[in-house]
């Protein structure tokens, strides 16, 4: 079997390449993985790309297989499906995700992928890392029937969460976005739409994932007294101004922050990264999450469609990467 890939690097902050690189040879508790496909995560991916990632951010924003150092050179991602070519018998052409950045064929840890159920197609399962995000979200948000919830950005993160609050009962729920055209994938999830003046207030829980202060300024002004707001967004390098004068303390409002990082202190005790993960990809059985992934190209594309998707060209959520198969 040939013994080398391709892989994508930022080269430079705003410019990308395709690389050869060596592969190893498996060894005895390792896996080689063919890609099938991979996501791009359009927030944090875009970040790296324009070299957005503070100094004192390195070590934590540090994807599990990257290579290089930021700003750059660097190869970065970490949502990627493939099938297993060797390892272990039983994982040999299982089709598994992986916390990979953007490669054609790679080795890892057997312990590093997870099984894709049956019931999620491989396109599907780039988004297991996005669910999973939301699934730790929602354990550090900790919603009741019947809460008044918005969920405010309707980017992959916030579609993610807005999807599985779908599910609860009794719940009143609004996705809200500046972006009218975001009332389409919220149709498509079976989420309410409303833009950010039409948003309905006195929510109990108010999930902001905008990245902008305008949405989390918002996000304060739709809770009711003594609501939450969830901070799933990652600002980088950017400074961010909140309005936390007025009635912010006579009403006792509580801005809480949340990161895919740590398991949700409320499942700590209870539940590993890979429960979180494996749960995350049970979800994706529903063919409704489909409305996430937006855009796709060829793996040979990768350097001309980032910057794009970085300055907002191709509007994507979540931009899906398709291999070869003689890759």
């Amino acid at each position: 079997m040939n013994r080398t890939a391709r892989a994508f690097w930022l080269s430079s902050p705003g410019e990308g390449e395709i690389r050869e690189t060596a592969l190893p040879e498996p060894g005895r508790d390792e896996v080689l993985v063919r890609s099938l496909y991979s996501g791009v995560s359009r927030g944090t991916e875009t970040l790296v790309f324009r070299g957005g990632v503070p100094q004192s951010q390195y070590a934590a924003m540090r994807a599990p297989f990257q290579e290089g150092e930021f700003p750059a050179p660097v190869k970065y991602g970490y949502l990627s499906v493939g099938v297993v070519e060797e390892g272990p018998d039983e994982l040999v052409g299982r089709t598994v995700f992986c916390l990979h950045p953007h490669q054609t064929r790679y080795v890892v840890p057997a312990s590093a992928v997870t099984v894709v159920p049956d019931t999620v197609p491989a396109a599907r399962a780039v988004l297991a890392g996005t669910v999973e995000t939301a699934v730790n979200a929602l354990w550090d948000a900790a919603p009741l029937v019947g809460d008044r919830i918005a969920v405010v950005g309707g980017g992959m993160i916030g579609c993610s969460v807005a999807a599985l609050l779908a599910r609860f009962p009794g719940v009143r729920l609004q996705l809200v976005d500046a972006d009218p055209g975001r009332a389409e994938v919220a149709e498509a999830l079976g989420v309410g739409f409303a833009s950010p003046e039409e948003a309905l207030g006195e929510c109990d829980l108010v999930v902001h994932a905008s990245a902008t202060e305008q949405g989390l300024a918002r996000s304060l002004e739709l809770l009711t007294a003594e609501g939450t707001v969830l901070e799933l967004s990652w600002y980088g390098d950017r400074q961010v101004t909140l309005p936390l004068g007025e009635a912010f303390h006579s009403r006792r409002l509580v801005i809480r922050s949340s990161q895919v990082g740590t398991v949700s202190p409320a499942r700590r005790a209870s539940r590993t990264y890979a429960d979180r993960l494996a749960l995350a990809l049970d979800l994706l059985a529903d063919p409704a999450l489909d409305a996430l992934v937006t855009s796709e190209c060829a793996f040979e594309e990768l350097p001309d469609v980032l910057p794009k998707l970085t300055s907002g060209e191709v509007p994507a959520l979540c931009h899906r990467v398709r291999y070869a198969d003689h890759d």
